[in-house]
């Protein structure tokens, strides 16, 4: 998990050389995170699932970097909000254990409070 704060703290210099921190407000961020997800989104639009897995296949680096965008707005987001992120997936992940028992979801797409 240090790899993350070691990328963040890249990512940070990166935006401090360049001083677009007084662009990056939280809603900016959070909205741009959004935007890079559908960047994400877009290319599998329309596709059958055929399709879907050869062009995940055929353009990975182009995935890759349409992923790398969203985790960029992440990383960035979590920092400014002062959001350890392993330990709030550590967190939400227990959440989602008591909501998602194994006993009862196995297999199952259900949301929780239909189970």
């Amino acid at each position: 998990m240090g790899e993350i704060k070691e990328i963040t703290a890249k990512m940070l210099q990166f935006r401090a050389e360049r001083d677009w921190e007084q662009f990056h407000n939280h809603k900016d961020v959070a909205l741009s995170l959004v935007l890079e997800a559908t960047e994400v989104l877009e290319h599998f639009q329309w596709k059958s699932p055929e399709e879907v897995v050869r062009h995940g296949r055929d353009q990975k680096e182009a995935l890759a970097d349409e992923l790398a965008d969203v985790a960029w707005y992440l990383f960035e987001l979590a920092h400014d909000l002062d959001i350890d992120l392993p330990q709030a997936i550590t967190s939400k992940m227990k959440k989602n254990a008591a909501k998602y028992p194994v006993e009862k979801c196995k297999g199952r797409h259900t949301k929780y409070d239909k189970l």
